[in-house]
């Protein structure tokens, strides 16, 4: 696992060795949109989810994504993953519910990824 920061930011040609390395084409992140920092290459979105937590962040500001990094556009961002379904935070799917949370999530990544 590795946590991206803007001080620290990853490049699309990183993405796509984690990618190769562990699932083929995707990589898992989670995202805290509080703190604007992201975990990227787990297993489990859970796993990256628990390292976040455990360095203080809020369950509430955290959320699933996987990254495409060969895919075009917007197309390379998807918001699914279980940890973002949280009805008690008002989150019923595995998406990302909130048109507003997932501007923010795409803003994040875009400063956090160079692509």
């Amino acid at each position: 696992m590795r946590t991206v920061t803007a001080h620290d930011p990853l490049t699309i040609e990183e993405l796509q060795e984690m990618a190769a390395a562990r699932f083929g084409d995707m990589v898992k992140a989670v995202v805290d949109i509080a703190r604007g920092i992201m975990v990227v290459d787990a297993e489990m979105h859970s796993d990256e989810e628990a390292e976040l937590l455990s360095s203080g962040s809020r369950q509430q500001d955290l959320w699933g994504i996987n990254l495409y990094p060969g895919l075009p556009g917007e197309d390379w961002l998807e918001y699914d993953s279980m940890i973002n379904l949280r009805p008690s935070f008002g989150n019923t799917s595995r998406g990302v519910d909130d048109p507003a949370v997932r501007d923010g999530i795409r803003s994040l990544v875009k400063r956090l990824v160079k692509r």
